[in-house]
């Protein structure tokens, strides 16, 4: 029988057995994954399993093995969010003409790591290092989405929700419903909540935990998109978001 897999070089064919393992722990599955033989993919396992890559066996199934995962923690370790997002966000620039920030969640706060501006000649107040509060921004609201009510409900008791603006959430039943909304629509927005004037929509960037972390927005003045009409760019921010969780090794 000849091996689908005869046109691969045999640094291929390692890689296709080792990530067909990494997606399906029986044996015949990761045979009909790789497209290898079922002779291919045994050697192949076997050396794999030898060299800590991958452990476990064909009775109770394969998984990585302590190399593998010494590897993939260097590897996440080494990992800088903001020089994989730059180009991306350059990118969503381009396309919206609206300033665009990455920010990471600290325990009370989301802090820019990143502000790219649009043509446009006004600019947002936010600058690099600097850190609003999670409940009146949309960055920090589609993070804390992401959280169990007890974590949302500590969070509150801890902080207070103070107010920003008048249209700043203040309370912890708003906030909750808020959430709610924000996990039902796939993104936040802030309309005026942070800073009069100021609106933006918001999507959650995951890590390699699947752990909403950092999160981006693409911001304008209230008088360019009034009212909800920023809500035209929530699909932008996601997609945006979505291809930097990818990059930074985020669960499919």
């Amino acid at each position: 029988m000849t091996d689908s897999g005869d046109a691969l070089s045999a640094s291929e064919k390692t890689l296709n057995v080792l990530a067909a393992a990494l997606e399906h722990s029986r044996f015949t599955d990761i045979v009909s994954a790789s497209g290898l033989a079922k002779a291919t993919v045994h050697r192949i396992l076997a050396t794999l399993v030898a060299n800590d890559f991958i452990a476990g066996d064909g009775e109770r199934g394969y998984r990585a093995g302590p190399a593998l995962l010494s590897l993939a923690g260097r590897a996440i370790s080494t990992v800088d969010i903001a020089q994989v997002a730059r180009p991306i966000v350059d990118r969503l620039v381009a396309e919206v003409d609206c300033t665009v920030h990455v920010g990471v969640a600290t325990d009370n706060e989301i802090v820019y790591l990143i502000r790219r501006d649009a043509t446009k000649p006004y600019q947002m107040k936010s600058r690099v290092g600097h850190g609003m509060p999670m409940h009146s921004t949309g960055m920090g609201k589609v993070v804390m989405a992401s959280w169990p009510a007890a974590q949302v409900a500590e969070f509150a008791a801890r902080v207070g929700l103070p107010p920003r603006t008048n249209a700043t959430i203040t309370t912890l039943d708003a906030l909750d419903a808020e959430l709610r909304r924000v996990r039902e629509r796939g993104f936040a927005t802030d309309l005026g909540e942070n800073e009069l004037g100021t609106v933006c929509v918001s999507a959650g960037i995951r890590d390699h935990t699947g752990a909403v972390t950092h999160g981006l927005s693409i911001s304008s003045i209230a008088l360019e998109h009034p009212g909800t009409s920023i809500e035209q760019f929530a699909d932008a921010a996601v997609a945006a978001a979505d291809e930097i969780s990818r990059l930074i090794g985020a669960p499919a």
